[in-house]
């Protein structure tokens, strides 16, 4: 199967600055391990998208978040003084140290490849198609914060239901950190069945996600949020997709999977503490894929997270493998701790399922 992949060097601009966790070189750095470990022919294609317009981004933001989110990196990039409040439209996190890269074209760049994205499965030029740079989960309308300035989960989901007016959207969010722009976006739209499994948000940012946030409105029992104990690992993970997923994405038959999430819940990764392995991002993948077969094996892969630099490129190719079913070797690049050899907190992660059973079963038949 050829998978399409979006990218294009201008992402390198997506820098925050010297020392900052979100660097430049990740993208390049990936597509030269992408190409020494797979040749591209019949597997897939490096498609370039174009940059989102205003009139694109206005899909997901208020107008002056974006009219200053443009100004402030453009003067920041330049090496001149910024002007606005700056804490109210972006917080700490998404401060530049010294003289970052184009951050905010790079944004757009990504929401460009979203759309591109979405455009090619909608109209079945593949049936799978990633974007590197993508899954900026914790930007929402009028703030930016945790890295993300655009939200492109957000913008692909409000997209694909405006532009091809689909009704069951699957977003599944296996990044470590709690994707709260997303939750918010869709926390009372009944179009989106928002799945998000991510490290306890009482250890990590951005402390939100606790199992008992499940929707509003028309969207409750929509938002399914999975807290797992630190460290939890391989079988952790599977048996989250055998219990909840999977039997969820049986009932509400999406028509289309957003897939989120990076190389973070890697034990090795730095800033998270989880603990999956290569093989369960491969799993991850693996995963995703069978679940597609619901929708006509349609996915939109958003990939970005990750802050090991000698981890990311094994566990992006991992996730890329699995979900397209290649037929390539990839190695563990960590040793992996004693600790770690056997899921020790399957045993947390049950009470976690059964948690998160409880919260939502009035609203799902498969759990009642």
């Amino acid at each position: 199967m050829t998978i399409a992949i979006l990218y294009r060097e201008e992402l390198k601009e997506y820098d925050l600055g010297l020392g900052h966790p979100l660097h430049s070189r990740r993208y390049q750095e990936f597509i030269k391990f992408l190409a020494s470990r797979l040749k591209a022919n019949g597997n897939y294609k490096i498609i370039k998208a174009d940059w989102a317009t205003d009139e694109q981004l206005l899909r997901i933001c208020d107008r002056d978040y974006i009219n200053f989110t443009k100004q402030y990196y453009s003067l920041a990039n330049l090496g001149l003084p910024p002007e606005g409040d700056f804490f109210q439209y972006q917080s700490l996190d998404n401060l530049p140290s010294g003289r970052p890269g184009k951050v905010e074209e790079a944004a757009r760049l990504i929401i460009g490849q979203a759309k591109l994205a979405a455009d090619l499965v909608q109209t079945n030029k593949y049936k799978k198609a990633v974007s590197l740079g993508g899954g900026l989960h914790h930007a929402k309308r009028a703030f930016g914060e945790g890295f993300c300035l655009y939200n492109d989960v957000a913008f692909t989901a409000t997209y694909l239901m405006e532009r091809y007016h689909l009704q069951k959207i699957l977003v599944l969010d296996t990044d470590a950190h709690a994707g709260n722009g997303t939750c918010e976006y869709f926390y009372s739209d009944p179009r989106v069945l928002f799945i998000d499994m991510h490290q306890d948000p009482r250890t990590i940012y951005p402390g939100t996600g606790f199992a008992s946030e499940t929707g509003a409105g028309k969207g409750i029992g929509k938002t399914v949020n999975i807290p797992l104990p630190i460290n939890a690992g391989l079988e952790s993970y599977k048996l989250v997709f055998e219990e909840i997923v999977e039997p969820l994405a049986r009932e509400f038959q999406p028509e289309i999977i957003i897939r989120n999430g990076g190389s973070d819940p890697h034990f090795n990764d730095g800033l998270t503490s989880l603990g999956l392995t290569v093989a369960g991002f491969h799993m991850i993948g693996q995963k995703t894929r069978n679940l597609a077969e619901i929708c006509d094996g349609k996915v939109i892969d958003l990939i970005a997270s990750g802050y090991h630099k000698g981890v990311l490129p094994y566990v992006w190719m991992a996730l890329i493998a699995g979900l397209a079913d290649f037929d390539v070797s990839i190695e563990e690049p960590s040793p992996i701790p004693a600790s770690l050899c056997t899921d020790a907190r399957l045993q947390d992660t049950k009470d976690v399922i059964n948690e998160v059973k409880s919260h939502i079963r009035d609203y799902w038949r498969c759990f009642q």
